[in-house]
């Protein structure tokens, strides 16, 4: 471990590997370096103390550069355990920016590295989970009459956000960047369904084709992750608790059920709800020798893993994230990731192209609470409707797309009501 006063990183040896993979990622993410260019003339951000506590990935480097153009001073931890990519962290540190984060930290020092991002006394706080905004809340509820408001990227986090709000216990405003149609409908679908099928591949080489894929979750993720494993020929079936999302999965072409009747029918298994205990001890009693069970939700709540572990005489680790659990019959179960986000602890997360509009718009919301934050009510906030198409807008010029507009004969028509057959 290497470690300063200004960050702790794994290997600060590892920088020049992780510059290559940030330049890798800057030139695929063509929204957030238009937003760059003006931002480095207007300063959005003077003046501004941000604290982060998410995903360290190339791509979060390329936020974090961006923040810093605005003008903004940046304290950085990561937001999972087995997410940061340790030669990217290094290759902040070398950059000079705070950073505080490593592959495969114990519960305490993750929180210890979010503690340290805290040490500067922030204005704003952007988060991945809410684990940040709640340590302040719980731990340095001081720091929080000295918080403008903060931003919130994942479903999980702001369903927590939510909760407090609603029970009166947030202490300053956050905009749910979650929410945005531009994050939303293209990180959650396009974004986790790509990258966890990668994080799976990378822990098992396993052939897809003609295997039981179980999702459990049919929300943005789990969509997203059913399209792409049904297109690499998997049978894909979803349990759900929701009515709406089983309808539509149904309507959609996948097979529907309770996790009770699909575990034993599963051949890989893939978590995508945000809720825990999805997968439990009776599940893995019906299992097929030899499945294979993960997760893409933020925490790793959902799988049992105590439950597996009762059940196991015997535990190793076959290749990297992925462990065989053998149980007493002699069955096996292979774990990946130790049920953490598969598509970031087995693989790198996202690609590029896609956090380049989840990104711009964390971007976007921190100059908004910068600029109109002192006026809000401890609650959370969606996007403006303005901010999503004005990004899907920049995010279809910088690929060269130009679409149709309405002519005036057109926009009269929308708001003529005597219009008809």
């Amino acid at each position: 471990m290497d470690s300063t006063d200004r960050y702790t990183v794994a290997d600060i040896g590892l920088s020049e590997a992780g510059r290559l993979k940030v330049e890798w990622a800057r030139s695929r993410m063509p929204a957030l370096a238009s937003l760059r260019a003006k931002a480095e003339i207007e300063r959005p951000l003077e003046g501004q103390r941000i604290a982060g506590c998410l995903h360290v990935t190339k791509e979060t480097a390329v936020l974090i550069e961006t923040l810093v153009t605005a003008g903004a001073e940046v304290s950085w931890s990561g937001c999972n355990p087995l997410s940061t990519q340790d030669e990217v962290a290094a290759w902040l540190a070398s950059e000079g920016y705070s950073i505080h984060a490593w592959y495969g930290q114990d519960n305490s020092g993750f929180y210890e590295c979010i503690d340290r991002t805290l040490e500067f006394e922030p204005t704003l706080t952007l988060d991945d989970g809410a684990d940040l905004i709640y340590r302040v809340h719980s731990q340095f509820t001081d720091l929080a009459e000295g918080i403008i408001g903060g931003t919130e990227e994942t479903t999980t986090g702001v369903h927590r956000l939510r909760a407090m709000a609603d029970a009166g216990e947030l202490l300053y405003p956050v905009i749910a960047v979650n929410d945005a149609e531009t994050k939303w409908d293209f990180d959650n679908v396009h974004g986790t369904g790509q990258s966890t099928i990668d994080g799976i591949l990378r822990a098992t080489s396993v052939l897809l084709a003609g295997k039981n894929f179980v999702i459990a979750g049919y929300g943005h993720c789990g969509k997203g992750l059913a399209m792409r494993a049904r297109g690499m020929g998997a049978n894909v079936i979803i349990t759900e608790i929701d009515p709406i999302p089983a309808l539509k999965a149904l309507m959609d072409g996948f097979r529907v059920m309770k996790m009770d009747e699909a575990a034993s029918m599963g051949d890989l298994f893939c978590t995508a709800t945000g809720m825990k205990d999805v997968i439990v001890g009776r599940h893995y009693d019906s299992m097929k020798d030899g499945a294979i069970i993960c997760n893409t939700g933020h925490y790793d709540c959902e799988i049992s893993i105590s439950d597996l572990e009762e059940r196991a005489d015997e535990i190793f680790t076959i290749r990297d994230n992925n462990e065989a659990f053998v149980l007493s019959d002699g069955r096996r179960i292979h774990l990946l990731a130790r049920g953490r986000l598969v598509n970031l602890a087995a693989a790198e997360g996202h690609p590029s192209e896609v956090m380049d509009m989840s990104f711009a718009n964390q971007f976007l919301a921190l100059c908004r609470l910068a600029r109109e934050g002192p006026d809000y009510d401890n609650t959370v906030y969606d996007i403006h409707p303005d901010q999503d198409r004005q990004l899907a807008e920049l995010k279809l010029s910088s690929s060269g797309i130009t679409i149709d507009e309405l002519t005036e004969d057109q926009k009269a028509y929308l708001l003529d009501f005597s219009a008809g057959t």
